[in-house]
Protein backbone atom coordinates (compact mmCIF):
# COMPACT_ATOMS: atom_id res chain seq x y z
CA UNK A 1 0.00 0.00 0.00
CA UNK A 2 0.85 3.65 -1.09
CA UNK A 3 0.28 6.86 0.06
CA UNK A 4 -0.57 9.44 -2.84
CA UNK A 5 2.48 10.89 -4.17
CA UNK A 6 2.44 14.42 -2.92
CA UNK A 7 5.90 15.76 -2.73
CA UNK A 8 8.42 17.36 -0.38
CA UNK A 9 10.62 20.05 -1.22
CA UNK A 10 13.58 17.04 -0.81
CA UNK A 11 11.49 15.12 -3.92
CA UNK A 12 10.46 12.63 -0.79
CA UNK A 13 6.41 11.72 -0.38
CA UNK A 14 4.89 14.00 2.61
CA UNK A 15 3.57 10.43 3.55
CA UNK A 16 5.27 6.86 4.09
CA UNK A 17 3.40 3.74 4.17
CA UNK A 18 4.99 0.27 5.18
CA UNK A 19 2.67 -2.73 5.97
CA UNK A 20 3.43 -5.11 8.82
CA UNK A 21 1.65 -8.10 9.01
CA UNK A 22 -1.52 -6.98 9.93
CA UNK A 23 -0.36 -3.36 10.99
CA UNK A 24 0.27 -0.19 9.14
CA UNK A 25 2.64 2.11 9.82
CA UNK A 26 2.23 5.83 8.79
CA UNK A 27 5.31 8.30 8.85
CA UNK A 28 4.45 11.78 8.34
CA UNK A 29 7.45 12.58 5.90
CA UNK A 30 8.81 16.66 6.00
CA UNK A 31 11.66 16.11 8.38
CA UNK A 32 13.00 19.39 7.43
CA UNK A 33 10.29 21.44 8.30
CA UNK A 34 9.25 18.81 11.67
CA UNK A 35 6.82 17.12 10.11
CA UNK A 36 4.53 20.49 9.87
CA UNK A 37 1.54 20.00 8.18
CA UNK A 38 0.45 21.38 4.79
CA UNK A 39 -2.58 21.33 1.90
CA UNK A 40 -0.23 18.28 0.04
CA UNK A 41 -0.16 16.28 3.72
CA UNK A 42 -3.87 17.02 4.39
CA UNK A 43 -4.24 15.37 0.72
CA UNK A 44 -2.29 12.79 0.96
CA UNK A 45 -3.70 11.51 4.66
CA UNK A 46 -7.10 12.02 3.21
CA UNK A 47 -6.64 9.96 0.10
CA UNK A 48 -4.62 6.90 2.24
CA UNK A 49 -7.70 6.68 4.80
CA UNK A 50 -10.28 5.93 2.14
CA UNK A 51 -8.06 3.31 0.77
CA UNK A 52 -7.15 1.57 4.26
CA UNK A 53 -10.86 1.88 4.91
CA UNK A 54 -11.18 -0.76 2.11
CA UNK A 55 -8.04 -2.98 3.24
CA UNK A 56 -9.95 -5.91 5.55
CA UNK A 57 -6.54 -7.54 6.09
CA UNK A 58 -5.61 -4.61 8.27
CA UNK A 59 -6.20 -4.38 11.97
CA UNK A 60 -4.10 -1.33 13.17
CA UNK A 61 -2.90 1.87 12.45
CA UNK A 62 0.49 3.12 13.42
CA UNK A 63 1.32 7.12 13.46
CA UNK A 64 4.91 8.61 14.16
CA UNK A 65 7.13 11.15 12.06
CA UNK A 66 10.18 11.33 10.39
CA UNK A 67 13.39 12.15 11.77
CA UNK A 68 13.66 13.93 15.58
CA UNK A 69 10.12 15.70 15.20
CA UNK A 70 6.83 13.83 15.37
CA UNK A 71 4.84 16.91 13.70
CA UNK A 72 5.18 20.54 14.22
CA UNK A 73 1.42 21.53 13.88
CA UNK A 74 0.30 23.68 10.59
CA UNK A 75 2.98 24.93 8.49
CA UNK A 76 3.61 28.55 9.58
CA UNK A 77 3.74 29.19 5.86
CA UNK A 78 0.22 28.20 5.37
CA UNK A 79 -0.93 30.08 8.33
CA UNK A 80 0.65 33.43 7.04
CA UNK A 81 -1.05 33.14 3.79
CA UNK A 82 -4.39 35.22 2.39
CA UNK A 83 -5.76 32.34 0.75
CA UNK A 84 -6.16 30.51 3.75
CA UNK A 85 -9.53 27.45 3.43
CA UNK A 86 -10.36 25.02 5.11
CA UNK A 87 -13.33 22.66 5.21
CA UNK A 88 -17.27 23.57 5.41
CA UNK A 89 -17.26 22.53 8.96
CA UNK A 90 -14.83 20.29 11.69
CA UNK A 91 -15.71 17.03 10.17
CA UNK A 92 -14.48 18.09 6.82
CA UNK A 93 -12.01 20.80 8.33
CA UNK A 94 -10.29 17.16 10.31
CA UNK A 95 -10.95 14.51 7.36
CA UNK A 96 -6.93 13.93 7.51
CA UNK A 97 -7.01 12.12 10.80
CA UNK A 98 -7.62 8.67 10.66
CA UNK A 99 -9.40 7.94 13.50
CA UNK A 100 -12.75 9.38 12.29
CA UNK A 101 -12.21 7.73 8.43
CA UNK A 102 -11.06 3.97 9.64
CA UNK A 103 -12.94 1.51 11.82
CA UNK A 104 -9.38 0.06 13.43
CA UNK A 105 -7.60 1.55 16.48
CA UNK A 106 -5.17 4.06 15.83
CA UNK A 107 -2.23 4.44 17.49
CA UNK A 108 0.03 7.26 18.11
CA UNK A 109 4.08 6.94 18.39
CA UNK A 110 4.88 10.56 19.37
CA UNK A 111 8.92 10.39 18.65
CA UNK A 112 9.81 14.35 19.40
CA UNK A 113 8.01 17.43 19.46
CA UNK A 114 4.17 17.33 19.22
CA UNK A 115 3.35 20.71 18.85
CA UNK A 116 -0.17 22.75 17.75
CA UNK A 117 -1.45 20.65 14.81
CA UNK A 118 0.42 17.75 16.06
CA UNK A 119 -1.95 17.07 18.71
CA UNK A 120 -4.52 16.42 16.48
CA UNK A 121 -2.91 13.33 16.04
CA UNK A 122 -2.66 12.67 20.24
CA UNK A 123 -6.36 13.42 20.51
CA UNK A 124 -7.34 11.07 17.80
CA UNK A 125 -5.63 7.89 18.47
CA UNK A 126 -7.29 5.48 20.47
CA UNK A 127 -3.56 5.00 21.68
CA UNK A 128 -0.74 7.12 22.36
CA UNK A 129 2.33 6.57 23.42
CA UNK A 130 5.90 8.75 23.52
CA UNK A 131 9.61 8.67 23.67
CA UNK A 132 11.50 9.71 26.34
CA UNK A 133 12.78 12.51 23.84
CA UNK A 134 9.09 13.47 23.30
CA UNK A 135 7.63 17.37 24.04
CA UNK A 136 4.45 18.42 23.81
CA UNK A 137 2.74 22.55 23.59
CA UNK A 138 0.39 24.28 21.90
CA UNK A 139 1.97 27.46 20.73
CA UNK A 140 -1.34 28.40 18.99
CA UNK A 141 -2.07 31.65 21.22
CA UNK A 142 1.75 32.39 20.89
CA UNK A 143 1.56 33.15 17.20
CA UNK A 144 -1.93 34.79 16.88
CA UNK A 145 -4.16 31.59 16.37
CA UNK A 146 -7.41 30.44 18.21
CA UNK A 147 -6.73 26.97 19.79
CA UNK A 148 -9.97 25.64 19.38
CA UNK A 149 -10.27 21.93 18.48
CA UNK A 150 -7.35 20.59 19.25
CA UNK A 151 -8.10 21.40 23.29
CA UNK A 152 -11.94 20.03 22.68
CA UNK A 153 -10.77 16.29 21.68
CA UNK A 154 -8.00 16.36 24.53
CA UNK A 155 -10.29 17.79 27.16
CA UNK A 156 -11.90 14.26 26.80
CA UNK A 157 -8.15 12.68 27.72
CA UNK A 158 -6.12 14.86 29.81
CA UNK A 159 -6.08 16.97 33.42
CA UNK A 160 -8.13 20.20 32.45
CA UNK A 161 -5.77 21.97 34.58
CA UNK A 162 -2.68 20.71 32.93
CA UNK A 163 -4.84 21.73 29.20
CA UNK A 164 -5.94 25.02 30.10
CA UNK A 165 -2.08 25.79 30.77
CA UNK A 166 -0.67 24.47 27.41
CA UNK A 167 -3.74 26.09 25.67
CA UNK A 168 -2.74 30.26 27.32
CA UNK A 169 0.35 29.99 27.96
CA UNK A 170 1.23 29.00 24.61
CA UNK A 171 4.72 27.95 23.97
CA UNK A 172 5.40 28.64 27.41
CA UNK A 173 4.39 25.90 28.19
CA UNK A 174 5.91 22.36 27.29
CA UNK A 175 5.23 18.90 29.10
CA UNK A 176 7.86 16.33 28.71
CA UNK A 177 6.80 12.97 28.17
CA UNK A 178 6.89 12.27 31.93
CA UNK A 179 4.84 14.46 33.04
CA UNK A 180 2.19 14.22 29.77
CA UNK A 181 1.84 10.85 30.98
CA UNK A 182 0.56 11.87 34.70
CA UNK A 183 -1.51 14.29 32.62
CA UNK A 184 -3.35 11.68 31.20
CA UNK A 185 -1.97 12.70 27.25
CA UNK A 186 -0.08 9.79 27.29
CA UNK A 187 -0.81 6.11 28.43
CA UNK A 188 2.95 5.14 28.23
CA UNK A 189 6.23 6.17 27.92
CA UNK A 190 9.58 4.23 26.65
CA UNK A 191 12.74 4.48 25.86
CA UNK A 192 13.48 6.66 22.35
CA UNK A 193 14.92 3.64 20.79
CA UNK A 194 12.23 1.15 22.01
CA UNK A 195 8.98 3.62 20.61
CA UNK A 196 8.21 1.87 17.52
CA UNK A 197 8.91 -2.15 18.72
CA UNK A 198 6.43 -0.84 21.60
CA UNK A 199 3.60 0.74 19.37
CA UNK A 200 3.68 -2.54 16.86
CA UNK A 201 3.74 -4.89 20.26
CA UNK A 202 0.39 -2.98 21.28
CA UNK A 203 -0.55 -3.27 17.45
CA UNK A 204 -0.71 -7.28 17.51
CA UNK A 205 -1.80 -7.56 20.81
CA UNK A 206 -4.83 -5.72 19.14
CA UNK A 207 -4.71 -8.11 16.29
CA UNK A 208 -4.91 -10.77 18.51
CA UNK A 209 -8.37 -10.36 19.49
CA UNK A 210 -11.77 -10.71 17.74
CA UNK A 211 -11.84 -8.14 14.59
CA UNK A 212 -15.00 -7.66 14.47
CA UNK A 213 -15.41 -7.58 18.85
CA UNK A 214 -12.70 -4.91 18.26
CA UNK A 215 -14.31 -3.02 15.32
CA UNK A 216 -17.81 -2.68 17.30
CA UNK A 217 -15.83 -1.97 20.77
CA UNK A 218 -14.22 1.04 19.50
CA UNK A 219 -17.01 2.30 17.70
CA UNK A 220 -19.27 2.56 20.84
CA UNK A 221 -16.32 4.91 22.30
CA UNK A 222 -15.73 6.91 19.31
CA UNK A 223 -19.69 7.71 18.68
CA UNK A 224 -19.62 8.67 22.49
CA UNK A 225 -16.64 10.57 22.25
CA UNK A 226 -18.30 12.17 18.84
CA UNK A 227 -21.71 13.19 20.23
CA UNK A 228 -19.90 15.10 23.04
CA UNK A 229 -17.72 17.19 20.91
CA UNK A 230 -19.57 17.47 17.66
CA UNK A 231 -21.33 21.23 18.47
CA UNK A 232 -18.33 22.94 20.17
CA UNK A 233 -15.91 21.54 17.32
CA UNK A 234 -18.34 22.97 14.40
CA UNK A 235 -18.13 26.08 17.04
CA UNK A 236 -14.49 26.15 17.43
CA UNK A 237 -14.39 25.75 14.01
CA UNK A 238 -16.32 28.77 13.31
CA UNK A 239 -14.28 30.74 15.52
CA UNK A 240 -11.03 29.76 14.27
CA UNK A 241 -12.19 30.96 10.50
CA UNK A 242 -13.57 34.37 11.59
CA UNK A 243 -10.14 35.22 13.55
CA UNK A 244 -8.62 34.86 9.92
CA UNK A 245 -9.08 38.22 9.61
CA UNK A 246 -8.30 39.55 12.60
CA UNK A 247 -4.55 40.95 12.12
CA UNK A 248 -2.54 39.12 14.44
CA UNK A 249 -3.53 35.94 12.84
CA UNK A 250 -1.41 37.27 9.87
CA UNK A 251 1.29 38.50 12.13
CA UNK A 252 1.79 36.13 14.28
CA UNK A 253 3.31 33.73 11.87
CA UNK A 254 5.23 36.65 9.92
CA UNK A 255 6.83 37.83 13.13
CA UNK A 256 7.64 33.62 13.98
CA UNK A 257 9.07 33.56 10.41
CA UNK A 258 11.18 36.99 10.84
CA UNK A 259 12.28 36.07 14.14
CA UNK A 260 11.10 39.06 15.82
CA UNK A 261 8.30 39.56 18.95
CA UNK A 262 5.06 40.28 17.68
CA UNK A 263 3.45 43.36 17.56
CA UNK A 264 -0.13 42.26 18.57
CA UNK A 265 -2.83 44.83 17.69
CA UNK A 266 -5.05 46.32 20.45
CA UNK A 267 -8.51 44.77 21.11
Amino acid sequence: MTADQHQDTDNDPVVLTETRGSTLLVTLNRPRRSNAIDEAMQRSLHDLWATVRLDRSLRCIIVTGAGKAFCAGADVAMLASDERTGGDDATAELAFLPGRQVEIPVIAAVNGVCAGGGLHFVADADITIAAESARFLDPHVSVGQVSALEPLGLRLRMRPDRLARMVLLGRAEVLDAVTAEKAGLVSQVTADGALLDTAFDLAERIAANSPEAVRLSRRVLRRFEQRLLETDEDLGWELIQRHWSHPDATEGPTAFSEKRDPRWADR
